[in-house]
């Protein structure tokens, strides 16, 4: 039934589409065959809109993927560095957070893990909202800042590395099967702030899946009960996004932008000193606007990577920033 919705929406919206086109070419007609300019002015504004509204809809169709409409967790980790490196991983994860929120995605904290002076050495967060995955996958992979370090007190330029990984919640219809001998559970105390019950008890869980070694962990419930059904919904979900990576990797054996995602082959680099600058080193798009990208400004680099991965995943030949 969800499929058919879908299917509806979209045949009602090429329907529309096509109607507002037809009136806004009679609009011109009439107003150039009465001398109306204002009637025409007004008729070219609307074909503007639908022209939007179409590049919206054009990149949304390349959301066709098998888990691409489904919620999505994303996870951020620091690289070596440490405070830096913490920082920038803390940087990235309100990155994400505002351009979901601009998107009109519900975000949830799962699990965050505090760098020792500033910033962030690992958080989980939940996005809430149809094509959450489909439109946050394509930011996955090593993400580079370099910048003049406010942690350095001779102003050096510094460069840190920080890593997302983004996988789908899995429907319920999908079925993980997940033997309990190959999975080994530590409890541990929550950090930081929280209700008498979070900091007092061993509420947050880790699971770790020994033949893949995939880690999750949670500790935004109040109870240990909670956060081991939330941990256990994360790893399906983490082995389910692995399964539909293969799956790709086989279909799609030339396709870099996949061979790409891991530690030391970063994606994006964003420089803030000596210059500005956002360069996407898969697609070789820019902006000369961190702040803007850092606010949540994302649609860009991730339309051109899905228009690049509806191409077949060609790579563009681009140059590193340093």
């Amino acid at each position: 039934m969800r499929e058919r919705q879908h299917l509806e929406d979209q045949i009602s919206a090429v329907r529309r589409l096509e109607q507002e086109l037809d009136d806004a070419v009679g609009l011109i007609e009439l107003g150039e065959a009465e001398g109306e300019a204002g009637i025409v002015e007004d008729a070219e504004a609307q074909l503007k809109a639908l022209l939007a509204d179409v590049s919206r809809r054009q990149v949304e169709a390349m959301l066709s993927g098998e888990a691409d409409s489904n919620d999505t967790y994303l996870e951020v980790h620091s690289g070596a560095g440490g405070t830096e490196s913490q920082d920038w991983a803390q940087m990235l994860l309100r990155m994400y957070v505002r351009w979901a929120e601009r998107a009109g995605y519900k975000v949830e904290t799962l699990e965050v893990s505090d760098g020792e002076e500033a910033g962030i050495k690992a958080a989980t967060i939940l996005v809430k909202g149809h094509n959450a995955y489909g439109w946050l996958k394509t930011e996955a992979g090593v993400h580079r800042l370099v910048r003049i370090s406010p942690f350095d007190s001779q102003a050096r330029r510094h460069t840190s590395f920080a890593s997302v990984w983004v996988y789908p919640v899995i429907d319920d219809s999908i079925q993980i099967e997940v033997n309990e001998s190959d999975v080994r559970t530590d409890t541990y105390r929550s950090s930081g702030a929280g209700g008498q019950h979070v900091n007092t008890t061993d509420s947050a869980v880790r699971l770790t899946h020994i033949p893949s070694g995939i880690v999750v962990a949670c500790q935004a419930g109040r109870s240990q009960h909670q956060n081991r059904a939330q941990a256990w919904d994360m790893l399906r979900a983490r082995l389910y996004e692995a399964e539909l990576k293969r799956r790709e990797e086989k279909a799609m054996a030339e396709a870099a932008s996949k061979s790409d995602i891991g530690w030391g082959h970063q994606i994006r680099s964003y420089v803030l000193q000596p210059y500005q600058l956002v360069k996407d080193l898969r697609t070789g798009v820019e902006n000369t606007s961190p702040q803007a990208v850092l606010d949540g400004d994302l649609n860009g680099f991730m339309e051109a990577t899905l228009a690049q991965r509806a191409d077949g995943g060609s790579t563009a030949e681009v140059e590193d920033v340093e």
